[in-house]
């Protein structure tokens, strides 16, 4: 049984504010990971969470509003894996394992939670862009760091090498998934990792 499923009950049901804000998210999630924004309806939500359209609009004033709260969730759990992984371990290259191991482990996830961040079918909305954007932008400067501290790179170089590596984890991690795991997880970071790692290892290390 799926915690939505633990705690929705019935629509008469009370609980407490943050358990009903959390139970209808994981029925939002449900609905834009199966229909994506534009097809999900604020209807099929109170549906899915088994509450009244009010309920829903007491917590979340439009789907837009609703879509935004989820979208932050999904980041701030995805960040949150992604700076453990670069955390994990003073030694470079198993950074850069880690971190696309990170990206594998998270696109392959039951909830499909990638599909809002990297799938987005909205992305043209201005405030969904931005989100996005800063996850990205902080990733590229979190492995930036790392990578600067390391060699003779500046700072701009090391961002613009944090962009390429977030992005080569992202589209062979997608990519991958695509393909029912022809490739096992552990061979494909292997062999992912080792092809970034060899670019990296070829800069100057600080004297």
């Amino acid at each position: 049984m799926t915690e939505l499923e633990n705690i929705k009950g019935a629509r008469s049901q009370r609980m407490p504010r943050e358990a009903r804000r959390r139970q209808l998210l994981q029925a939002a999630h449900q609905v834009f990971v199966a229909h994506g924004y534009h097809g999900a309806s604020m209807d099929e939500i109170a549906e899915v969470a088994l509450v009244s359209k009010p309920v829903l609009y007491q917590h979340f004033p439009g789907k837009r509003e609703l879509y935004l709260a989820l979208l932050d969730s999904h980041l701030a759990d995805f960040s949150r894996q992604l700076d453990e992984a670069i955390d994990s371990t003073t030694d470079n290259r198993q950074r850069v394992f880690a971190t696309i191991n990170t990206y594998y482990s998270y696109i392959k996830g039951e909830s499909q939670a990638y599909r809002l961040i990297f799938e987005s079918d909205v992305l043209a909305d201005a405030l969904i862009a931005g989100r996005i954007e800063r996850f990205n932008n902080a990733l590229a400067q979190s492995i930036a760091r790392v990578v600067v501290e390391d060699t003779e790179l500046s700072e701009a170089e090391g961002l613009l090498a944090g962009r390429a590596l977030a992005g080569l984890s992202q589209v062979s991690a997608r990519y991958w998934a695509s393909t029912d795991e022809a490739v096992d997880q552990a061979t494909a970071v292997d062999l992912i990792s080792r092809l970034a790692w060899r670019g990296i290892s070829q800069f100057p290390k600080e004297n």
